[in-house]
């Protein structure tokens, strides 16, 4: 164990991961700083602007090609929907209009302008939006760069190094692909972020959301990332050293060791079987799900599968994705969920919300779209033909919604049926319990579902009121509060007594730390990103089934999170082999 209280020990949110020690090399963009200038020569201006245009298409047009073979088409359209904002003539002429009108230099003209949509995204109530911001930035800095003909300059040495920098934007994370970066850490971000996408693609672990990281960390300084934790020790001592160290070396033992796991069971040691499935964010994550021996796919979020299209994909463009998964995992399971919009998610149309969180979102925002979900409710039934597909539906809190939705499925199933297109007939239909009503209404909804699958990123927040994007109360946001493990133990009762399957997705299923937990309160199933596959499967076949009920009775009687901390710290030197215990815990 370390000292996580050590001054040169922080925390973050972990992206993706893996554990390193290199070189810190920190990436700080250079600020164009831009001064209200009276310029005299007009179409000179105006001319070191249109050649700055024309630079930066060039230097996209670079990162694009590159961004095809490392992250496949449709992540890299990114890069051609930021070439389309630079062939925006609304745009550009603004800036050519302003220029002539106003007699300021180009590169404040651009910085104004371009400033004012980033603004907007900037303040928004939605992360995806805010990290998107940062899409706008890199446009602007690059135009303003080669206005002052500067060029783009990494600096890194041939040596391996992790990547320290406030952000990260898609043209950076493609560029520094090339490079020998072996792991990301920002200041800002979340799961969604460029950096922590780009990690998970490439297997390189990436620590978000450390706030302070490029002022606490230095160039050159030696630096530990812990991607399976979060934890970043800067400058480690000679005790965090060998620690660390010695973790490497059990790590690469576990790989092996991991290896011939593939096709074993993720059974404990007296006989209980947990199915591991995998939560699907990206396309390019369905070969390491596969590789890892997923048993299906638990979570497929179709709105960052999507997330990349210019609109809303048709039926058809569902339709091929769904079955093209769905034939790839044959005969595992594929379980859909809805588009779950709203919230911490990019609304299609311009509403401002004093509590997103709280408002149109998740089955609302579908009901109240039925064009919208019905073209997915056809194209998922069109797709399910070799019957191993699921679908689920997000945000649910009342009976009238699962009956609705219902009636929806049984509209678009006559349809098809008219249309003699062929379809599974009993398709299984599941809700997320992500609101305390639900997990207050297991009884009466298992009436009418098949399955359930717990979301605990938002059933925490929702049971603590605690905004989990919400920087300030970060530290109440605790998944192992008492109230939590409470609701959680009495969702898995109810559901089994209905003998409703009950799954759990949220990313506490990903937690090492929280895996014997899970198991004890009598789970059959979690569900987790692909590269935490292996890992979850070893924690389980070291558990016993009777002895770590035994120990969750005995936490469910804790009062407060540190008491549960405790507990599990202790349940991990007790009962886990030394290596085991060294590498999943801190």
């Amino acid at each position: 164990m370390i000292d996580l209280e050590k001054e040169n020990v922080y925390k973050g949110i972990p992206a993706a991961p893996g554990i390193k020690i290199a070189n810190a090399f920190l990436f700080k963009k250079e600020i164009e700083k831009v001064t209200d200038e009276a310029i005299t020569n007009v179409d000179e201006a105006i001319g070191n602007f249109t050649e700055a245009l024309a630079k930066s298409k060039k230097e996209l047009a670079k990162v694009f090609s590159l961004a095809v073979d490392k992250l496949g088409r449709k992540r890299a359209a990114l890069f051609e929907a930021q070439i389309m904002i630079l062939d925006d003539p609304v745009l550009v002429n603004r800036i050519i209009d302003r220029i002539r009108a106003e007699k300021k230099n180009s590169e404040f003209i651009v910085n104004d302008e371009i400033s004012k949509y980033q603004d907007i995204m900037t303040l928004s109530h939605e992360q995806y939006m805010r990290e998107r911001s940062q899409d706008i930035e890199d446009i602007k800095n690059r135009i303003i760069r080669n206005i002052r003909k500067k060029k783009w300059k990494s600096r890194i040495s041939t040596g391996e190094v992790i990547l320290v920098s406030n952000s990260l934007t898609p043209a950076d994370t493609v560029l520094f692909s090339r490079m020998n970066v072996t792991g990301y850490i920002t200041n800002f971000g979340g799961l969604t972020s460029h950096a922590a996408i780009v990690a998970r693609s490439l297997n390189v672990p990436a620590i978000v959301g450390l706030h302070d990281a490029t002022e606490n960390i230095k160039n050159s300084d030696k630096v530990i990332i812990d991607g399976f934790n979060g934890i970043v020790i800067v400058n480690p001592d000679d005790e965090q050293l060998l620690h660390y160290q010695r973790k490497l070396k059990k790590l690469e033992v576990v790989n092996i060791e991991l290896a011939k796991l593939r096709d074993l069971p993720a059974e404990t040691l007296d006989g209980k079987k947990i199915d591991i499935l995998a939560n699907l964010d990206l396309n390019e994550e369905i070969e390491l799900i596969i590789q890892n021996g997923a048993e299906g796919v638990g979570l497929m979020r179709t709105e960052q599968i999507f997330q990349e299209y210019d609109s809303f994909p048709s039926e058809d463009e569902q339709s091929e994705v769904y079955s093209n998964y769905a034939e790839k995992l044959y005969p595992l399971p594929l379980t859909i969920r809805a588009f779950d919009i709203g919230g911490d998610k990019v609304l299609p149309v311009d509403v401002q919300e004093p509590n997103p969180m709280l408002g149109w979102r998740g089955i609302r925002f579908l009901l109240d779209n039925e064009e919208l979900f019905r073209t997915q409710i056809r194209a998922v039934l069109k797709s399910s033909i070799h019957k191993n597909i699921k679908f689920m539906i997000p945000m649910v809190s009342s009976v009238s919604e699962i009956e609705l939705t219902k009636e929806l499925i049984a509209k678009c199933m006559a349809e098809l049926i008219l249309e003699k297109i062929p379809f599974d007939e009993h398709l299984e239909l599941g809700i997320m319990i992500e609101v305390p009503s639900a997990a207050l209404m297991i009884k009466e909804f298992a009436e009418d579902v098949d399955f359930f699958s717990i979301g605990t990123n938002d059933l925490i927040q929702y049971l603590l009121a605690v905004d989990r994007g919400n920087d300030i109360v970060t530290n109440q946001y605790q998944g192992f509060h008492p109230a939590v493990i409470r609701t959680l133990n009495f969702i898995i009762n109810e559901a089994k007594k209905t003998k409703t399957k009950v799954s759990l997705c949220g990313e506490m299923a990903a937690d090492y730390k929280a895996i014997p937990l899970l198991v004890g309160l009598g789970l059959d199933s979690i569900s987790v990103s692909g590269s935490v596959i292996p890992h979850a499967k070893k924690i389980i076949r070291s558990l016993n089934y009777s002895e770590i009920s035994v120990f969750v009775s005995q936490c469910l009687k804790c009062k407060t999170e540190k008491e549960i901390h405790d507990k599990l710290d202790k349940f991990y030197s007790d009962n886990f082999s030394e290596s085991s215990n060294e590498f999943y815990s801190n």
